[in-house]
């Protein structure tokens, strides 16, 4: 394959060529060695015994000792050395294949983003197993059966019987299990990521009973994965039977056809234990692939797995770096489709926000509000149109760089496994100071210090041992840390009482001051006296949009108009009646 089609993974592999010729040569010496037993045997057998010569004896088990010793250390170099290239490969593509495995999973509800690491786990142990040393081994089948018919022709082609058999039984090995072998691959993915995205709740399952109707969903997948493995195995274990009788039953024939020969004057008895050894030779690295097999089955769909996702999840090229933004944003002609749904959810928005502005963005359930949000901090792309920060498109920025001058509050809350301070200083290394004065703009920092560590307070696996609104408080305090320009709030205050409600609304005065860019998503009303501006969304469009009394005001007429509508249609009824 030319460097122009080779893909992302081929490539990596490819660069380790070097590495593997070199291992092919020390398996060339070690194969060679492996001849040592059958002429140890075959001088011991046709000349040792014959002359009765102890010093030829000594010497020749005190060479093929050292040979022995030499075999073994050329086969733990190998070993070491793959173990090694594993290592590296795994190395070269873990923090690609995590970050293609995040983007996979931004962009694609209902994943299992780990599934991803598992198949590069499994790719590096094929590297450094048993089945690629039967790839290194089985080129020299054909040899010891050179070797064979050079002794006698009879026994060259007992070898060869044995090695077709046993290569027959390979073929079969794959024609009989790779369908089942796929087949319950697939169904454990499935199965494991039904887990992943189900189970992460068990408040909710547990509180309204769901549990086993969940669990019964999950083991109906995982009995089929079952029934699947279980086939294929079963037919890979009949073959493995039959292989495991093919071969020792030669084993032991060919030195009953060599004592024949033997008897026959045809060869010697020397001869005889040594094509007997060299058919074992032959045939164990035809036997071990057959024994790899589900290995290599599971690597190759691995392989695919992660080529494809790869394919799909380029790398995030080096962009020229932009200056920080100031928090202008313009919104031009704007249509958007969640990932997973059909329809578009934002129709042909057009607005534009000036950097320092407040605003609040209301509408019913279902106008798109958080689509909007997620296009404004560039999670989701634009199916049509551009979002624009500063005049560049927000979602094309290098969001390494970007991400520091946004924050975001999304509506599900997610901490993370770490500490208070870890969680506002967003994993990177916490600034006491801007810690704190996030905390303390949030109004969560007296609430952070009655925790037992206080700001080193561990909170568990999404912020357990915190209560719904001291998470969002501490999601508030991240989003806001490091003063960014550009802060997505999406009902900040779903969780809070009135205290909560009447420090958030402090917050967002303060953020105005500071000249952050602020849009506010809420049902609640009591947020809006500190926006300067409202959008108001339906059915994914902008139906108003301007100053917040100006907009105040159209919506009470609106109310007005339909109330009089309404009163009046009710009038008309009456004196049909």
């Amino acid at each position: 394959m030319t460097p122009h089609h080779r893909t992302e993974l081929g490539e990596a592999l490819f660069r380790f060529r070097r590495i593997l010729y070199s291992l092919a040569a020390f398996s060339f010496v070690i194969n060679m060695l492996a001849l040592t037993p059958s002429l140890y045997m075959l001088q011991v057998y046709d000349r040792v015994l014959n002359s009765r010569n102890e010093t030829t004896l000594l010497v020749l088990s005190l060479l093929v000792v050292a040979i022995f010793a030499l075999s073994g250390l050329l086969q733990l170099v190998r070993s070491s050395v793959l173990i090694r290239v594993g290592n590296r490969f795994d190395a070269m593509l873990n923090q690609r294949v995590f970050t293609a495995a995040f983007e996979r999973n931004l962009r694609r509800e209902g994943g299992n983003p780990s599934q991803a690491i598992q198949d590069l786990t499994r790719l590096r142990q094929f590297l450094t197993g048993n089945a690629l040393f039967a790839v290194f081994d089985v080129p020299w089948t054909p040899i010891y059966i050179a070797v064979a018919f050079i002794v006698h022709p009879l026994l060259g082609a007992m070898n060869v019987f044995g090695s077709v058999v046993l290569i027959a039984m390979a073929y079969l090995t794959h024609v009989a299990t790779h369908k089942p072998l796929d087949e319950a691959n697939q169904a454990s993915v499935r199965a494991n990521a039904f887990a992943n995205s189900h189970l992460h709740n068990a408040e909710v399952i547990e509180a309204m009973g769901m549990l086993p109707g969940l669990r019964a969903r999950w083991l109906s997948q995982h009995r089929r994965m079952l029934g699947l493995q279980t086939v294929a195995s079963d037919r890979n274990a009949r073959i493995s039977g039959v292989s495991q009788f093919v071969r020792i039953s030669l084993q032991s024939l060919i030195l009953g056809v060599g004592a024949l020969l033997v008897i026959q004057g045809k060869i010697t008895a020397g001869m005889m234990i040594v094509c007997s050894i060299l058919m074992g030779q032959a045939l164990r690295p035809v036997e071990m692939a057959i024994n790899s097999w589900k290995q290599f089955i599971a690597c190759r769909g691995a392989y695919a797995r992660l080529d494809e996702m790869l394919k799909t999840a380029p790398p995030r090229g080096a962009s020229l770096s932009l200056p920080a933004p100031r928090g202008q944003i313009v919104l031009e002609n704007v249509y958007a489709t969640p990932p997973g749904a059909r329809a578009a959810v934002l129709k042909g928005l057009n607005f534009t926000i000036d950097a320092g502005d407040v605003v609040g963005v209301i509408g019913p359930s279902g106008a798109g509000k958080s689509t909007l949000a997620r296009l404004l901090v560039g999670v989701w792309g634009a199916q049509a149109g551009t979002v624009r920060l500063d005049g560049a498109d927000i979602y094309r920025w290098n969001k390494d760089e970007l991400g520091p001058h946004i924050g975001y509050l999304p509506q599900d809350i997610e901490l993370f496994e770490g500490s208070v301070a870890e969680n506002i200083a967003r994993f990177a290394i916490p600034d006491s100071a801007q810690v704190i004065a996030a905390a303390q703009q949030a109004g969560v920092h007296d609430m952070i210090l009655h925790l037992p560590q206080g700001y080193d307070t561990q909170m568990g696996m999404n912020g357990s041992s915190l209560s719904g609104g001291q998470r969002q408080r501490v999601a508030l305090a991240r989003a806001i840390y490091g003063n960014p320009s550009l802060i997505v709030l999406d009902e900040p205050n779903s969780n809070l009482d009135e205290a909560g409600e009447a420090s958030l609304v402090e917050t967002l005065r303060v953020l105005k001051a500071q000249g952050s860019t602020v849009i506010v998503i809420t049902h609640r009303t009591s947020v809006l006296a500190a926006v300067d501006k409202l959008l108001v969304m339906r059915e994914g469009m902008v139906m108003m949009y301007g100053a917040r009394e100006d907009v105040l005001k159209g919506l009470h007429q609106q109310q007005l108009q339909a109330r009089a509508q309404a009163g009046g249609g009710s009038l008309q009824m009456a004196a049909g009646r």
